[in-house]
């Protein structure tokens, strides 16, 4: 068993009957009293975000995830279709299960998909994708060096502020954490 002072952003533990993702915590040392963690927690099946407190030192048991390759296949309106790079067995997986990656999803797109024994439990895909502009304000010359953006929407619908300078049809890359603009990519 580990305890408090294993958590990790990321990480899975099981606890309260169910699977949580650890989102954000924070160790506290107040003036008086013991230390304690307290944590915001995301249940991996339904969504859901908790503020909890444990005390410093808790035993908490940590789920051990097995991490296998993945390619985005399609959607058929209410499932997305994942498969194995390995057997090419498919896999599906509804919108709940895919929440988080759900803005950079699109067709090829390599994926990491974390199991709890046979069942699926979280998606990942890469931090930095090139994506391409399909709507933006068009850029004006002598604007290249200022540090102005304007909103542009990408191929998979998403919105990211970019610098006045790039156009609608070039590819960009984007971080996929934070969905911020990166860089042009140069074709």
């Amino acid at each position: 068993m580990a305890t408090t002072s294993d958590f990790k952003n990321g990480s899975i533990l099981q606890w309260k009957d169910g699977l949580w993702k650890i989102v954000d915590f924070q160790h506290v040392k107040p003036g008086k009293g013991p230390a304690f963690v307290r944590t915001k927690l995301k249940s991996v099946k339904t969504g859901q975000v908790v503020d909890e407190t444990f005390r410093a030192g808790e035993k908490i048991e940590f789920v051990r995830l097995e991490a296998r390759d993945y390619n985005y296949m399609y959607n058929d309106g209410e499932f997305y279709y994942f498969m194995d790079n390995g057997t090419y067995e498919q896999i599906r997986l509804n919108k709940n299960q895919i929440d988080d990656v759900l803005d950079y999803l699109i067709e090829n797109t390599p994926t990491i998909i974390a199991f709890n024994g046979t069942e699926p439990i979280e998606v990942r895909i890469p931090q930095h994708m090139n994506l391409t502009v399909i709507e933006t304000d068009p850029g004006e010359k002598g604007n290249t060096a200022t540090g102005g953006t304007k909103p542009a929407t990408l191929e998979t619908g998403v919105v990211v502020q970019v610098p006045l300078f790039v156009h609608q049809g070039e590819t960009i890359r984007v971080d996929t954490k934070i969905g911020k603009y990166i860089e042009r990519v140069k074709s």
